[in-house]
Formats: structure tokens, sequence, C-alpha cells
């Protein structure tokens, strides 16, 4: 079984058409206008676990990768955490045929960039994802990082300093906006999702839940985070698939627009 419903159980779309997909997922029109709109795309298990063996890969299903490989290919560029890029074993994103037309339409590039938040820049330089990008990785580090490091780093990618001690998110968001990149993705990890979470950045959340109960040390897909205060987030989208939920909230302000930007 595989259906998608909205938040009052109306069947809205085919989950297996990618087509349909990227209509459900599509941005708000405020990125057109140079405002950017910054979505974060999770996995957990039922007990609210954001790894099985230390990785996400053992919670993801075709149905998750699927979706995954969409709000990629609608995105500008894919905000990450160093820790995730070394576990994951990152590589740059692809371009793909099927959203071609569409990104070449919209004045995208063939893929989304990565962006990598680091402060150690404790990086594999050698790694494809800096040798072999589409679109060229960028950093995201300190200021008082180690200069002949960030002369290395440079070498291969675009450095863009944001904070001194800890990278400052606010100021790296914004450095990548001002590229023209308003179509945000973050897939974490846990600690990165958390920071950006309490820095008020996150727009919306796109959870998957996988049907297990995993147990175990995992983080919770936002580890560490300092909330100010909770945030409401408000369901607009569900998909079912072998009993995976695949669930899209958007930041709720108190109205009944659930795209209303934030400033």
């Amino acid at each position: 079984m595989q259906q998608l419903i909205s938040p009052l159980g109306a069947p809205v779309a085919d989950p297996s058409d990618l087509e349909s997909l990227a209509a459900v997922y599509a941005y708000p029109d405020q990125v057109n206008r140079g405002r950017p709109w910054l979505r974060a795309n999770m996995v957990s298990g039922l007990d609210g676990g954001a790894r099985l063996d230390g990785l996400s890969e053992g919670l993801s299903s075709d149905a998750d990768k699927r979706i995954f490989g969409v709000l990629r290919a609608l995105s500008d560029v894919v905000l990450v955490g160093a820790e995730t890029v070394r576990a994951e074993g990152y590589r740059p994103a692809r371009a793909r045929r099927e959203f071609a037309a569409a990104r070449a339409a919209a004045g995208q590039s063939p893929a989304p960039a990565i962006a990598v938040v680091s402060r150690s820049l404790g990086f594999d330089l050698s790694a494809p994802l800096f040798t072999e990008p589409l679109v060229r990785t960028v950093v995201i580090t300190v200021e008082d990082a180690a200069e002949e490091r960030r002369r290395e780093v440079a070498e291969v990618a675009d450095v863009v300093l944001a904070g001194r001690g800890s990278v400052d998110l606010s100021a790296g968001v914004a450095a990548l906006v001002e590229r023209g990149w308003t179509r945000l993705l973050t897939e974490g990890g846990p600690r990165l999702l958390g920071q950006l979470a309490g820095a008020g950045l996150l727009d919306e959340l796109c959870l998957s839940l996988a049907p297990l109960v995993t147990g175990g040390d995992a983080p919770r897909i936002l580890h560490g985070a300092e909330m100010p205060d909770v945030q409401r987030m408000r369901l607009v989208s569900l998909i079912e698939q072998k009993g995976f939920l695949f669930t899209r909230y958007l930041r709720h302000l108190g109205s009944d627009d659930p795209v209303t930007p934030r400033s």
C-alpha cells in the first residue's frame, strides 16, 4: 500500500511519480523573489533514533531514497555538517535527467552545490566531494580556523568565513543566499539541525519515519538543540508506503498561511 494524503485525508498525488512528488515538495514562491526557504530532510525510527548502527542508511527505504533525490533535485544548495560528511561518505550531488529542464527554466545549475559546516576543517580533500563536484563545494568555517588549513581547503572549495570560535549559521546561510541560492536544503546531521533550529532558521521539516524500534543511544534528529522556545510546526502532507511515513511540516506562525516567510 502506498498513498499520499493531505492532513484532511484527501488523496492528492501518486507517490511513485517523480513529477507528482516534485509538485508536493515545491518550494514556496518567495524563493523566486530572493527570499530564502530552508527545509530539512531527516529520518528516524519510531523511538526517535536518527541512526542505526551509526548511520542513517539503516533507517531508509526505496521511497525514502526517492524523496531524498527529489528534495535534492529541487534545491540550490545542500547544507550538511562535517561529521555527517565523514560518517556517511558524502559525494557531490549529481545532475538528474528528469529534472534538467525544470532546473534550467528556474535558472539553477544542473545539480545543487554541497555546503559543509566545519570548525576544524578536518576533511579528506582528495575525496570526490572536493575533486568531482559539478558545482564547486562550499565550506563554511570560522574566521579563526588555522590559516594554513584554510588555504589548503580553498584550493578545492569555496571558503566562507562566518563567526569566531563557532560557526555563525545565520551569517553562513546569508552568504549562501547572496549567491542566489534561496532554495536551501539541510540533511543534518542531528547536531547541525539542532543548531539551525535553535538559530530560528528552520522553515520546514521533511521527516521520514521508519517502522522500526531501534533502542541504543542514537541521537534524536535535533541533537543538543538550545531552543529559545518551542517551535510549532504544521503538517501539510503525509505519504505512507509499507509502514514508512513521510511527513512534511512547515513552520507555524499563527496564521492560515503555512508558507509565510520569516523576516
